[in-house]
């Protein structure tokens, strides 16, 4: 599901586990999210948006746009 959750990891310089502590999660959970083997909550959304300076809604828009094109090309 988070298809550009990576790329603003990479982006702001955090590794997987400093994310997870960001966000009061699991390492392994962040991983999973960010691989798309499990879902998140608006809440999480909400947590992510905040530490990457965004919002929820358009965090998860840019998700879907990235999943889209991917598909098309």
């Amino acid at each position: 599901m988070m298809y550009v959750l990576k790329q603003h990891r990479l982006n702001k310089g955090y590794s997987c586990e400093t994310m997870s502590r960001k966000l009061g999660i699991s390492k392994t959970y962040y991983w999973q999210i960010e691989q798309g083997k499990r879902r998140i909550t608006y809440e999480l959304a909400m947590k992510m948006a905040e530490l990457f300076n965004t919002t929820p809604d358009t965090l998860l828009y840019e998700d879907t746009v990235a999943l889209l094109t991917k598909k098309t090309t």
